[in-house]
């Protein structure tokens, strides 16, 4: 769940974005699909101003209040309960280091260039990748603009999933995303989990992260746009790691397994 820790990756955009419409009256939040519709005709307006098309605004136009996605974020805390065993337990992290370490020896071409390219060991991007989707095998079923937008609309978080809210309509602009695309309950995308408006600012190529090669490498991009340094130990780059989730537990994991998948 990559976005848990991301609340400071957008704030400065957010403040813009919602002051903005501010001062042309901010779509109004809620908390129950109710007001959803009403929502999303004054946030049309807000995305128009942003620089969304014709084919973003068709998008949000067909969007329908996802009842699922709320239902895991009020229990989302939990997932990240317990102690760093129990969470590794939990998440099959013996399975991720296993599968983890053959995936890098079948796509060892695929690492070499992202390291060379990026300075990020295949490791680190292995563990995210088997924790996120368990290697592309589950990457969600939920409409993403639709489920992207509720949680721009509901009352909890606005100010944090309003510019995804507003990414999400320019990918479908710019095609990377389509009114049908699906992926994870938060809005998240492809196969180390996304948010739009982090695809847009870290997505290479074609923005098509339902690629692996694509998503691996916009993995790494993101890492080392959080100060990732090539060569240093995990501790080191704890920080980078933090950048992709915020949850202590989350860390530890993905650097134990990243550790280990490397030492192979």
């Amino acid at each position: 769940m990559a976005f848990f820790a991301k609340a400071k990756i957008f704030a400065a955009a957010a403040s813009m974005m919602l002051a903005a419409a501010t001062g042309a009256q901010a779509a109004q939040c809620g908390t129950t699909g109710a007001g959803f519709e009403a929502w999303k005709a004054e946030f049309a307006a807000e995305a128009k101003a942003n620089g969304v098309g014709s084919k973003g605004l068709a998008a949000l136009a067909r969007a329908t209040y996802a009842t699922k996605t709320i239902a895991v974020d009020r229990a989302i805390h939990k997932a990240f309960s317990g102690s760093v065993e129990n969470f590794m337990k939990r998440r099959g992290a013996s399975t991720i280091i296993s599968k983890g370490r053959s995936l890098k020896k079948s796509n060892a071409a695929l690492f070499d260039k992202i390291e060379r390219t990026y300075g990020v060991p295949p490791g680190v991007l292995l563990a995210i990748w088997g924790m996120e989707t368990g290697f592309g095998s589950a990457m969600g079923k939920q409409n993403t603009v639709s489920a992207i937008l509720t949680l721009a609309y509901d009352c909890r978080r606005p100010e944090f999933f309003y510019p995804h809210g507003i990414a999400a309509l320019k990918l479908v602009d710019r095609g990377a995303l389509s009114a049908s695309s699906v992926g994870a309950a938060h809005g998240e995308i492809g196969h180390t989990q996304f948010l739009p408006g982090n695809v847009l600012k870290y997505g290479v190529g074609n923005k098509n992260l339902r690629d692996k090669g694509t998503a691996l490498a916009s993995t790494a991009n993101f890492l080392r746009g959080h100060g990732w340094q090539a060569g240093a130990s995990y501790e080191a780059n704890m920080g980078a790691i933090a950048g992709w989730n915020s949850a202590s537990v989350y860390q530890q994991a993905i650097a134990r397994m990243a550790t280990a998948i490397d030492a192979d």
